[in-house]
């Protein structure tokens, strides 16, 4: 059960989709790789999200990479810190990619 997301928490979800897996090709949204945004009340965002195998090679460039798409609204002063909290649980699986995820892959759907 989510809970609906601010507008604010919608438009970090927003820039989260410049982030591409470059492994894939697909951003981390899409890929169903982001499973929370949340901004408290210091404008601390933490994004919680998984990658789709433990031992990834290319954590911290993704991890890097979110920081980047996220820079403008740390520079204008929209976001103060920003945690990027790597999860395995649930499990990451090709059931949570989007629909467009899954047709630019070829996977079934």
């Amino acid at each position: 059960m989510a809970e609906e997301m601010t507008e604010f928490e919608e438009r970090v979800m927003a820039e989260l989709e410049n982030v591409t897996d470059p492994e894939l090709g697909i951003d981390i949204v899409n890929l169903g790789l982001v499973y929370g945004v949340d901004v408290d009340e210091e404008s601390n965002v933490k994004i919680t999200m998984t990658l789709t195998a433990m031992g990834c090679p290319l954590a911290e460039t993704i991890v890097s990479d979110i920081r980047y798409s996220l820079k403008d609204l740390q520079e204008f002063g929209e976001i103060s810190e920003i945690d990027v909290d790597i999860v395995w649980t649930p499990p990451w699986t090709k059931d949570k990619m989007s629909r467009y995820a899954k047709i630019a892959l070829g996977v079934p759907d």
